[in-house]
């Protein structure tokens, strides 16, 4: 059976995650001591332990999700899981795919989403934005909506997320941001939830982050994909360095398609859709992208 395996992203993190799988299993530990020797401290103890506002700090969030991620799948691996016909990483989560497919190794790869954290938090507190899910509007509603919010304001807002139907996510300056939801309530929609972040990830206010960021990816020590990984921002397979090092760099800014990320896995045969480290979010998007497909979700007793 085709299969693709999904890496979560940011949201899905939680206090306590990885911390039964390290405990029972040697190749997630030996994960997570590896990253903790890197980095210097221990991320480890802040994933299980916490406290909660430490692990959602960006900076600490978006290494904390690469090696928990990563961790499940050095299990599974172990456990021998089917081959991957794609990987797929939601946001942050799209360099733990790239990990998975042999893009980065694992220190490439947590180097990277160290300083993509630090990045964008920095970019964060220099221009503070928002983000917010809007429900039950059109996709194409809500492009309208937002290219009316910036005439408005002269100020960034746009579709940060394609998620699923019924379910996107808008990012940008908080003016903007919040003229477009006033619109979107206007237009009929069934619900929009603020997310608790103050960094407008996927927006323009991202872009000092891209300028820098650009150089480390450039640096870093990047190898084909063995696998076909669906890009963020164009729902494509990528394989090659070029491909990976746009990807990687346009992503900060650019919109994160993944619900066509998906429909162009089921056009291509994908039958199982595994989701590979905390949570299940996106086993939960899949649910509305397409019902007929197989999810499972490794959880590893509270990984």
């Amino acid at each position: 059976m085709s299969t693709i395996y999904l890496f979560p992203g940011q949201g899905s993190q939680h206090v306590g995650m990885g911390h039964a799988l390290y405990e029972r299993e040697p190749a997630a530990r030996a994960v997570f001591n590896q990253a903790d020797k890197l980095l210097g401290f221990s991320l480890s103890t802040l994933c299980f332990e916490g406290p909660e506002e430490a692990l959602t700090d960006t900076v600490n969030q978006q290494p904390a999700l690469y090696v928990t991620s990563l961790a499940a799948w050095a299990v599974m691996q172990e456990q021998n899981y089917d081959d991957a016909s794609f990987v797929a990483g939601h946001s942050l989560g799209e360099f733990s795919a790239l990990t998975a497919a042999g893009a980065l190794s694992f220190e490439e790869g947590l180097a990277l989403v160290r300083r993509r954290g630090q990045l964008m938090k920095a970019a964060g507190e220099a221009r503070p934005g928002a983000m917010a899910a809007i429900l039950g509007l059109e996709l194409e509603q809500i492009e309208e909506i937002c290219a009316q919010a910036r005439v408005i304001t002269g100020n960034p807002v746009q579709v940060a997320n394609d998620n699923c139907p019924g379910q996107v996510v808008i990012s940008g300056d908080e003016t903007s941001l919040e003229t477009a939801l006033n619109l979107a309530e206007a237009a009929g929609a069934r619900k929009i939830v603020r997310l608790p972040i103050t960094i407008a990830a996927h927006s323009p206010l991202m872009a000092p982050a891209a300028m820098s960021f650009t150089r480390a990816v450039h640096e870093a020590v990047i190898s084909p994909a063995s696998v076909p990984v669906i890009a963020n921002t164009t729902a494509q397979p990528i394989v090659k360095i070029e491909e990976i090092q746009i990807e990687l760099i346009a992503q900060l800014t650019g919109s994160v398609q993944w619900a066509p990320s998906m429909r162009y896995a089921r056009e291509q045969g994908v039958q199982r859709f595994i989701e590979t480290g905390p949570g299940n979010v996106l086993t939960g998007l899949m649910k509305r992208i397409d019902r007929k497909v197989e999810r499972v979700v490794f959880m590893g007793d509270g990984v």
